[in-house]
Order: C-alpha cells, then structure tokens, then sequence
C-alpha cells in the first residue's frame, strides 16, 4: 500500500499521479505500485513538486509495518532505535530562551479561594 500526500503542488503533478494511483481526496493519493513504479514516482514528485510538500508512507517489512519519506517538509523522519519517529520544529519563538511560568495564584484558585464559583 503507498500513500502520497501533497501540498500546494502544480495540477499537472496530481494529474500524473492519478495515471497510477487513486486520489481519495484533494492532493491524496493511494494505491499499491510495484517497488520500482513507486520510487519513480517519487523522483517525479520531488523534481516536479516545486514549492509544494509531499509526503510519501508506504508497507515494509520493519517493526512498525510502514516507512515513509518527506520532500519540503518541517516535519523530519528521525531514526530511534530502529523506529522511525517525527521530528516537529520547535514553534517557540522567543529570543530569551523559554518563558518563565507566571508568579501568583490561577484564577480557579482565587475562585475557590473567595468563594465565587
């Protein structure tokens, strides 16, 4: 089983995928491909994908059942212990490292704390 994902890539990219498999929905594609046909569509996904991103997750012989791959993506398959995790970017944005939690009582505890809820 190989499922392709794509995201804001060129109509004509989703048109050539659809010679081999089904798109179930917008930009999602499914099917069973031999080996051979499914790396050679993802060499034309990754030449052709542009500014896109595409995902690609497909059955193997392995302890989870299933590998995948990424063109493009924030997201990053990372290798632990033989299984294959993802790796999100950290969304944090401060300059000053993480910010400190705030000093003081919660707001559920001055309620129950004054009665008023």
């Amino acid at each position: 089983m190989t499922v392709i994902v794509l995201t804001n890539c060129p109509p004509g990219l989703r048109g050539f995928l659809t010679r081999w498999l089904l798109e179930i929905s917008a930009g999602v594609f499914i099917g069973n491909p031999s080996a051979r046909v499914r790396d050679l569509l993802w060499d034309e996904v990754q030449q052709y994908a542009h500014q896109g991103r595409a995902l690609l997750a497909h059955t193997t012989n392995n302890e989870q059942g299933f590998t995948f791959r990424s063109h493009d993506h924030a997201w990053h398959p990372v290798d632990h212990e033989g299984l294959t995790l993802i790796r999100r970017p950290n969304t944090q944005s401060s300059s000053n490292g993480p910010s400190a939690p705030r000093k003081g009582w919660s707001n559920a505890s001055k309620r129950r704390r004054y009665g008023k809820g």
